[in-house]
Formats: structure tokens, C-alpha cells, sequence
């Protein structure tokens, strides 16, 4: 049986040596030493001046549009897990959908000022899909000309440089997801980045319910990680380049064996990619749920990231996004992992391209 994805184990003798100190020392949360030790090295590596470790993708979302005062209208996409729309509605603000290029999958750049120039706008969230971005310095002077924050949701963009720079290093705040599906995991966690000194040491308090020691100074919440969580990640850190390694290796495999009338992904050609996710695109809805079949049949089990288009979800009134929706109805992403074997992949694309 094959999944979209599978999440990476280490041996489990790597992690009991943490869990060990870890009994040793009876420090279980509350900023311990991994914690520390894991925010210091994700950062480094991540080459961001201030990264901070939470609980998941969608607390470090909330604690983002929080510390920023966001309310009212945030500009965002309508293409990217309902996680992103659900914090905004959850933080009381309301979601304004701008259309996606119909190539990056990205947030088009060109109908943020237009769509902007008809509300009133306060901020704005959008994603990096399947670690992939658009005109990131277009995007970012766009913020900067309307006076305004831009949030990113990068949950899938762990490890992403774009011209050389981690993609981390663009707009106010980014934010990724180590849920245990993605290519770097800590089980469950999170985190929230930024340049801004000020900003950092806001998000690092309200994280822990806005206060410090017996002095509290903002309302806040629990959005702190344990040292069992960080354990794993320090783990699986070690392991990251082999994890990429194999992954870009499988889907190099898909990309020679997959072809026409299948529509392949086009990423950012100055991205340096983290390979996260294996998307195809299909000529049609109807090609996309027969093939999909056929699939299950054989016990393979795809995903549609992302469907519905986001602006479509029952929860919101949101305005008609054609490329989003068109997308989201004939995109699916095939089994990765760290460990997919040659035959897995050939299996897979056979099946797929004898269905077409």
C-alpha cells in the first residue's frame, strides 16, 4: 500500500539517546535545552536572525497575524491548504482571495494591487505551493508601496533557497510547517521566522501566554513544543540531505517516465528545490478521478492538494478565483517519500499512463 507520503523514522535508537538525557534531566518543555539547541541550528541552517519553534503550522500562522494587529481584510490564496484560510476566520479577520498564476500556482502578483485597490486591506497572506514561489521581490515591494505586512506560509518550503537566499528571508514573517508528513519533521511542529527584532521578541512571548516570568505584558497563548518534538527534529536534522538526495532522485524517476498529455509542475527555474511533493496536472477533472481509480485499485493512494479551491469552502463568501478553481480540479499529487523504491515509481506511472 502506497500513500502520498510516509514519514520519515530514524533508528530508533537515535532518538532513545535523546529521550534518555531527556529522563536525566526531567525537562520536558517550557524552552528546554532541545528546544534551544533545535532552534539554534534550524536557524542557522535556515539563515534567518530569528526562528522560532512552535506547536504546529497553523499556530505559527496565528501567532504571525497576532503579533502584526491584523484585522479586517487580508489579501491571500485561494490555492493552499484550508489551514490558511482558517486562521484568518479564526483570528476574526476576513479573507480576500486573489487569483493564482495559472503556472507557479503562486499568488498572482500582478491582481494584488488591483484586488487591494477595491478593499480596504490590512495585510497579506499567501503560500509558497509545494515550496515553489512567484516574484517574490515584486510581492515584497508591493507590501512595502501599500504600507502594509506580508505573511508567508511556507509549511511546505523547508530548506527552499530561491536566487541563492532562503526563502524564509522574504516578506515580514514566514512560517513553515514539521508536521510528520513533510520532507523535515518533528512529529508536530512548527515555525515562525523573521528579520524584525521587535516583531520576534512579541511572537517569543505571546507563544507562551504573554508572559515572562510573573510579568505579563500581552495576551497570549500556548504555542510552545516539547523536547520529545525537538528531540525528533535534531534527529531527523542529521538526516535531511539524505532525505532531499533520494526524494529529487524519485522525482527525476517520475519526470522521465510520466508523459504527455500529463501537464508537469513548472517550478521557479532559480529556485534550489526541496522536492516535497510530487504534483501532475491532468487535462481534465473526469481524466483525473479515472485515473484515480485505477490507482486505489492497486491499493496507491494519491492525494488532490490542493481541491476545493479555497475561495469554494462553505465557511467563506469569497469571490470567483478561475485559475484557482480550474487547478484545483485536475491536480494531483502522486506517492514520495524517503524511502520509494524504483519499482514503486515505475508501478505508479504505468498505471497512470495506461489509464490516459
Amino acid at each position: 500500500m502506497l500513500h502520498v507520503t510516509k514519514s520519515f523514522l530514524p533508528d530508533l535508537k537515535e532518538y532513545v539517546k535523546y529521550l534518555e538525557k531527556i529522563w536525566g534531566t526531567h525537562h520536558l518543555t517550557n524552552d528546554g535545552p532541545f528546544v534551544k539547541e533545535l532552534e539554534y541550528k534550524l536557524g542557522e541552517f535556515l539563515e534567518v536572525e530569528n526562528f522560532i519553534f512552535v506547536s504546529n503550522g497553523t499556530i505559527a500562522l496565528q501567532l504571525a497575524i497576532k503579533a502584526l494587529g491584523l484585522s479586517g481584510n487580508i489579501l491571500t490564496t485561494p490555492f493552499s491548504y484550508c489551514a490558511t484560510t482558517n486562521v484568518l476566520i479564526w483570528e476574526g479577520c476576513t479573507p480576500i482571495f486573489v487569483d493564482i498564476d495559472p503556472v507557479s500556482l503562486t499568488v498572482n502578483s500582478a491582481q494584488i494591487k488591483s484586488t487591494a485597490q477595491l478593499n480596504s486591506i490590512s495585510g497579506i497572506l499567501t503560500t509558497h505551493v509545494y515550496g515553489n514561489c512567484g516574484d517574490l521581490e515584486k510581492q515584497e515591494l508591493l507590501s512595502e508601496e501599500m504600507g502594509i505586512p506580508l505573511i508567508y506560509d511556507g509549511a511546505h518550503a523547508f530548506g527552499v533557497k530561491y536566487k541563492g537566499k532562503s526563502i524564509f528571508n522574504y516578506g515580514t514573517v514566514s512560517t513553515c510547517s514539521f508536521h510528520a508528513t513533510k520532507v523535515f519533521h518533528t512529529i508536530e511542529g512548527g515555525a515562525v521566522m523573521t528579520n524584525d527584532h521587535k516583531l520576534a521578541d512579541k511572537i517569543r512571548g505571546i507563544r507562551s501566554f504573554g508572559h515572562k516570568n510573573d510579568d505579563y505584558f500581552d495576551i497570549g497563548i500556548n504555542g510552545k513544543n516539547s523536547e520529545f518534538h525537538a528531540a525528533m527534529g535534531l534527529v531527523n536534522f542529521d538526516h535531511f540531505s539524505k532525505i532531499k538526495k533520494h526524494r529529487e532522485g524519485a522525482s527525476l524517476l517520475y519526470d522521465s517516465l510520466l508523459k504527455e498529455p500529463i501537464i508537469k509542475y513548472l517550478y521557479n527555474t532559480e529556485l534550489d528545490r526541496n522536492y516535497s511533493y510530487y504534483p501532475i496536472i491532468f487535462t481534465s477533472e473526469e481524466i483525473l478521478l479515472h485515473v484515480t481509480e485505477k490507482l486505489h485499485v492497486n491499493q496507491i493512494y494519491p492525494r488532490r492538494y490542493f481541491y476545493p479551491s479555497l475561495n469554494n469552502l462553505p465557511t467563506v463568501s469569497g469571490n470567483v478565483c478561475i485559475n484557482s478553481e480550474d487547478i484545483s480540479r485536475r491536480i494531483l499529487c502522486l506517492p514520495l517519500s524517503a524511502d520509494i523504491t524504483e519499482h514503486d515509481i515505475i508501478k505508479i506511472s504505468s498505471i497512470i499512463m495506461s489509464s490516459l
